[in-house]
């Protein structure tokens, strides 16, 4: 883990909650269907603000339902 922690993006967990397919993101959110899977399998290292507020839009949720911060562990 990052010496300052890290985001975890939960796009997977909501798109499965609200019951959408990838595919219909895709479309809504006009991004192509590789880019939500790199979103869903947490493979993004510069977070696009434009993105963000496209996904939150189509799955009417707040950015911290999308992402989460996990604190970096101590050093033992």
């Amino acid at each position: 883990m990052e010496r300052y922690g890290t985001m975890r993006i939960k796009l997977d967990e909501l798109i499965k909650e609200a019951g959408i397919s990838k595919n219909k993101l895709s479309h809504r959110a006009e991004m192509q269907r590789s880019q939500i899977n790199h979103y869903c399998n947490n493979e993004i290292s510069r977070l696009d603000i434009d993105v963000l507020a496209r996904i939150c839009t189509v799955l009417d949720c707040s950015i911290g339902d999308l992402l989460e911060f996990i604190p970096p562990k101590e050093k033992e």
